[in-house]
Parts: C-alpha cells; structure tokens; sequence
C-alpha cells in the first residue's frame, strides 16, 4: 500500500549534480531535467533575479553578459559544492521543475557524485538535498553510476571499465561483482579543456576568448586524434595588443594541440587505475576494453586517442551525456538491489 502511495503522489528522482549541467530522472519516465548548472542573483543575494526564474538555461544565457549588479554563478565547482545556498536553491527550483506541481511525500534520491571528494563534501550534497526537499537521499560514485547506465555487466565476476569525462572531472573505475575494484578521480575534465583552449589561443594569437566560446570552439572543431578532414572555425575575441575586437581563423589541429596536456592527465590516470588491478582482471581488460562517457566522450577521436596510448580496445557508450543519470534512474528501479552500495549518510 506505502509503495503505491509513494507511486502516486511522489515520484523518485534520480540526480546527476554536475559541473557544468544538472540532470534529473524519473524511473520510468525517463530524464525530465537536463539543464546548466547556472544561477543568476544580484551581487550580494540568494535572491535568484527574473521572479526566481533565471535558474539553469536562462542563466547560462547570462554567463559573462551581466551588467554590474548581477551575478551569473555556477555553484559547482570540480564536481564540489561551492556556494551551500545556491546549490540548494538550484535543486529546489530543478526538483519542483521535474516533479510539476504534484505536492505530496518528498521525494526518495539518489545523487550521483565524484569519487574524489571528501566526506565533508559528501555531507555538504546530504545537507543541500534535504534543504531543497528530499526525503531519503543516497550516494552513487560517477563512475558506478555511469558503468550501470552503460549496460555494462557489473555485477559479473569479469572487469568492466568506464571512464565518465565530465565538466569538472574524470572518474575512472574498475568494476567487478557490482562493486569498485579499482577506481581513480582527477579534476581534468572539460572545464580543463576549455581553458586550456583559452590559454592556447591567448599564447598563440595574443586574442582573449571566454570559456563559452572555447568550449563552443571545443564542439565545433576540437579533435583528440588526427582527423580525415581537419576543420577550421573563425572565432572572434579580444586583442591583447590593440584591445580592440577581432577575429581568427582557427585550425582543429591547433585546437587538438591545445588539448594535449588534459587528455594526457586522462590518461595517465586511467594507466594508475589498470596498474591497481589485480592481473586477473587486467587480462580481462585485454577483451573487454574501456567504455567511455559523460561530455567529453564526445570530443573527436577520443576513442582512438586512447585506445592508442592504451593498446586496448575502447568505445563511446550510446548517449554518453545521460549514462550517469540512467545509471542512477536504474539504481532506484531496483533499489533493493543496490541500496547495499550507495553511501545513506551513515558512514559519516
């Protein structure tokens, strides 16, 4: 009776609480928010500016366009908390968003968060989920969460290898048994990216870009591998020498050496993460290879890119944006099933 009344007047949410975007999924309904991690408020305030509407697209719209008064934020930063009140106004508005206008129990959900941060950090997710509405929340590593959403087979005696390349970082995870053997998180992901795009063309050109118009430059023609066809883009900025406006016409292969230096700390970290395993399940590696998701799965040739510098075989999982959020959504399908390793706040 308890669950179909849980059924009826309140549904479970499950949330990937990101850098650079925040989504949120229904079991059975699928991902009903997909949206920036972005809120905008007066310089000074918690009050978000547009009648509490200016959370998530329309604040992005107004990252580096706001007049002095106001303030476009991201509350997250590497995968962490950095503003307590603004994250949890975030999720209220998300949470509210997804839900619709149904009033009832609060909701039971799971979080899914970077492997590398701090049980105080951990706390902080607990604290800003409760406060903007949750009734029962757990914890899920990114990496888990995205090699469940990846359909990988988990919970065999075999390895299963993921990498979740996200906004503000990279996990990396063995697992084997529904459970992590070895895992690694770095705080190089796509931010790290996008500024090292912004450093490589301030060097090279002497023109000063955003992190938008990077990671825009990013999608348009960013490459980790050599490309059949190499792309050229035109991106405009700031003259560092005259201080006037001006434009460049900018090559993938130049965007593709800008690259260099986050993709080879991906890298390295996914070797750490290999040499920690035990030779059994290396050799299983051997077959099954690494799956890639999150964001930056998407960036060019990536899977060619590693899979050279690994001598593995390596593929992006279908949808790789939403593997962590279907991997959550899947958790709570089966809650009994999984509930035994997810963090409940206990272990503090």
């Amino acid at each position: 009776m308890l669950a179909w009344v849980r059924k009826r007047f309140c549904s479970d949410l499950a949330i990937d609480l990101g850098t650079t975007s925040t989504q949120i999924g229904m079991p059975g309904e699928g991902i009903r928010i997909d949206e920036p991690s972005v809120v905008a408020v007066p310089r000074g305030t918690y009050r978000v500016v547009g009648r509490g509407a200016a959370v998530g697209k329309l604040a992005y719209q107004m990252l580096g366009r706001t007049p002095e008064g106001i303030q476009a934020v991201r509350p997250l930063r590497h995968g962490v908390i950095n503003d307590f009140e603004l994250c949890e106004t975030m999720l209220r508005y998300f949470m509210r968003k997804a839900c619709g206008r149904s009033v009832g129990m609060r909701p039971r959900v799971i979080i899914a968060v970077p492997g590398c941060i701090t049980a105080v950090e951990r706390r902080a997710v607990f604290n800003s989920a409760e406060r903007a509405g949750a009734g029962r929340v757990w914890l899920i590593d990114d990496a888990k969460a995205a090699g469940i959403g990846a359909g990988l087979p988990v919970s065999e005696p075999l390895a299963s290898m993921i990498c979740d390349i996200g906004g503000g970082t990279t996990e990396v995870a063995v697992m084997s048994l529904a459970d992590i053997v070895a895992s690694q998180s770095i705080r190089v992901a796509g931010d790290a990216m996008d500024e090292a795009i912004v450093r490589y063309l301030r060097r090279r050109y002497s023109l000063r870009i955003g992190d938008q118009t990077a990671e825009q430059l990013k999608i348009a023609i960013g490459s980790a591998a050599p490309l059949d066809h190499e792309l050229t883009h035109e991106v405009s900025g700031l003259d560092t020498a005259s201080g006037i406006p001006r434009k460049a016409l900018v090559t993938s292969e130049e965007i593709r050496e800008s690259l260099y230096e986050p993709l080879e700390e991906i890298v390295d970290s996914i070797r750490r993460t290999i040499e920690r395993c035990q030779p059994e399940l290396i050799a299983d590696l051997a077959d099954t290879g690494l799956v890639l998701a999150g964001g930056g799965a998407l960036l060019r040739g990536i899977d060619r890119y590693l899979s050279q510098h690994l001598g593995i075989p390596v593929r992006v999982v279908d949808s790789p944006r939403t593997a962590v959020t279907r991997g959550a959504m899947i958790c709570l399908d089966h809650l009994d099933r999984w509930k035994h390793g997810l963090d409940d706040g206990m272990r503090q």
